[in-house]
């Protein structure tokens, strides 16, 4: 076990008719106006908008809105809020939506008080992000684990780059999440969650790190309940019970309490599909379950033991040698994620053999990355044909 410090500041307000409460939460840290922040309409349709916009009123706190923040957050839409939260002089942001939403706000926030382009967040590693307005937000779907981390991922649409940047200071204040607003996600929505649940949780997992079995145990644990509550979910949406499950699991397996003692994550899965999405803007959750079976089975060698513990212990595969249960244990994910309707290569999404020349190059400017097998260009294009 590496050492570490472990900080995550977010207060993680969690349970059934809690949104209500946003606006006392606001009032009791003296926000007087916000920014409100939302992606493209479901919050209209499951009451988010109503609940959150009366608690506001009720507790004399003025906002403005930008609306339109899609599944892929765009640069773009961040200079705009940007420009709406200068121009309105607000003190905070509140964001309604997905890991989308949450994404752009810590962009927002983090580039409101620099002087450049928001963009310098994702392409100047050295610059010194001193000050950022305080987030609020109310989670409406459960997957990246944005309410109660730091980092956040935009895409450049001018240059197709989808980067990371991070900071302490964006680590959202308050996140609010009632599992049963998530109720009425359509399908696919919840299916991405679940995939992208299980490969936040990969990430760390198989990152190569020796002699964390109580990290190992913690991550199994939220491996089984993602697959089970997710079984469920696809059943029967309105299960509150297994909503909170999918939806605490989903918050667990990216605050970072998963990787304590850890490396940090292995992230190549993360990053090739940040390519292949930005180019083909497909859902996040679609991509990582092309991505993630053919990056293990290029890289399960290199860190055998984890392949082989992962098989046994979350698909119960007990026969054959460590490669034969390995390799088993990548096809039980292939499989699971074909019952549950998810894309499992590339062809799925009518991606050829033609196309992964520009999904290569567009990963490779970032190359080496991963920490089980360090990436390079030609890593990256065998990974990428093992997907087709």
């Amino acid at each position: 076990m590496n050492n570490f410090s472990y900080y995550n500041p977010t207060k993680l307000v969690f349970g059934r008719d809690i949104i209500k409460c946003i606006g006392q939460e606001l009032a009791a840290n003296n926000v007087k106006k916000v920014l409100m922040l939302y992606g493209k309409g479901s919050i209209f349709k499951n009451g988010v908008y109503d609940t959150v916009s009366a608690s506001l009123k009720d507790n004399k706190i003025e906002w403005v809105e930008v609306g339109g923040v899609k599944a892929n957050p765009v640069i773009s839409k961040v200079r705009e809020a940007i420009s709406v939260s200068r121009e309105n002089d607000v003190d905070a942001i509140v964001c309604l939506g997905g890991g989308s939403v949450y994404d752009s706000a810590k962009a927002i926030a983090a580039a409101y008080y620099h002087d450049g382009d928001a963009w310098d967040l994702f392409a100047k590693e050295d610059l010194d992000i001193s000050k950022a307005l305080p987030i609020y937000g109310v989670l409406t779907i459960s997957a990246t684990g944005s309410e109660m981390n730091s980092g956040g991922v935009i895409t450049n649409e001018e240059t197709l780059s989808k980067w990371s940047f991070g900071s302490p200071l964006v680590f959202p204040k308050v996140s609010f999440l009632d599992p049963s607003i998530q109720s009425s996600l359509p399908e696919k929505q919840t299916i991405n969650s679940i995939v992208d649940i299980l490969t936040h949780l990969y990430e760390f997992y198989f990152d190569g790190t020796e002699n964390v079995d109580l990290m190992m145990g913690y991550t199994e644990a939220i491996m089984k309940t993602t697959i089970e509550h997710g079984k469920v979910l696809l059943n029967d949406p309105s299960n509150y019970e297994s909503r909170a499950e999918l939806a605490l699991s989903g918050t667990l397996a990216l605050n970072r309490s998963t990787g304590m003692g850890r490396s940090g994550g292995d992230w190549s899965t993360h990053l090739i599909e940040h390519a292949l999405s930005a180019i083909y803007d497909i859902s996040h959750g679609a991509g990582l379950a092309i991505v993630f079976p053919a990056w293990a089975k290029y890289v399960y060698k290199d860190n055998l033991p984890a392949f082989v513990r992962f098989a046994e212990n979350i698909f119960n595969i007990k026969e054959g040698t460590d490669e034969e249960k390995a390799l088993k244990g990548i096809d039980s994910v292939i499989e699971f994620y074909k019952s549950i309707g998810a894309p499992t290569s590339l062809k799925d999404i009518n991606v050829g053999l033609e196309d992964i020349d520009a999904i290569t190059e567009n990963a490779a400017r970032i190359a080496p990355f991963g920490t089980v097998k360090p990436l390079y260009k030609e890593d990256i294009y065998n990974i990428l044909k093992l997907a087709l």
